[in-house]
């Protein structure tokens, strides 16, 4: 199983709004809205305080289950190649990393994105919305269900594309040094 982490090539990979003052994250997604750069431009300005409020609901549901975050906000990633997460960027890159690479007990996950899954407008009973899930129980989830990418590639069963993972660990070397890139 890989993880893909996809990010602008313009940039560094890893570049976390997450980890700046929140003023700066704010003035940072403000000039992309304005700039119109990217899926990212879509968001709209109250985009970093519901990003970090879902971010502290993760981190307390993944603690409950006996995660291990090393850090108070993750790094995104996805479970297996999805290629409309390319569209998100005007120079799209991803790094590319075996499963084996990481602590697992430092990963959680989302079947789909984050926003939608904890969305109140996401009311359709589907088991997996409102969680955070260990390595064991997206595997249940994806035996059930799938990959998002692949039954849902136009987005036109809900909102769910891919599974997300949230790396929580701020060390990032060794995936910067044993990830496959493509620029």
């Amino acid at each position: 199983m890989y993880l893909y982490h996809y990010y602008d090539i313009k940039k560094s990979p890893f570049f976390n709004l997450s980890a700046l003052d929140i003023t700066e994250a704010i003035k940072i997604q403000n000039e992309i809205i304005e700039n119109k750069i990217g899926f990212a431009s879509k968001r709209n300005n109250e985009y970093i305080e519901r990003r970090v409020e879902l971010e502290k609901i993760a981190y307390k549901i993944f603690t409950e289950k006996g995660g291990k975050p090393k850090s108070t906000f993750p790094h995104y990633f996805v479970i297996e190649e999805c290629e409309w997460l390319e569209t998100w960027y005007e120079n799209p890159g991803y790094v590319k990393c075996n499963i084996d690479i990481f602590d697992i007990n430092e990963l959680s996950f989302t079947y789909g994105d984050l926003f939608p899954t904890f969305s109140e407008r996401v009311n359709d009973g589907k088991e997996y919305r409102k969680n955070v899930y260990s390595y064991n129980e997206i595997i249940k989830l994806i035996e059930k269900y799938g990959f998002p990418q692949e039954w849902n590639k136009n987005g036109n069963h809900g909102p769910e594309r891919y599974i997300e993972a949230h790396y929580w660990n701020n060390n990032i070397e060794n995936i910067l040094n044993n990830g496959i890139y493509k620029k």
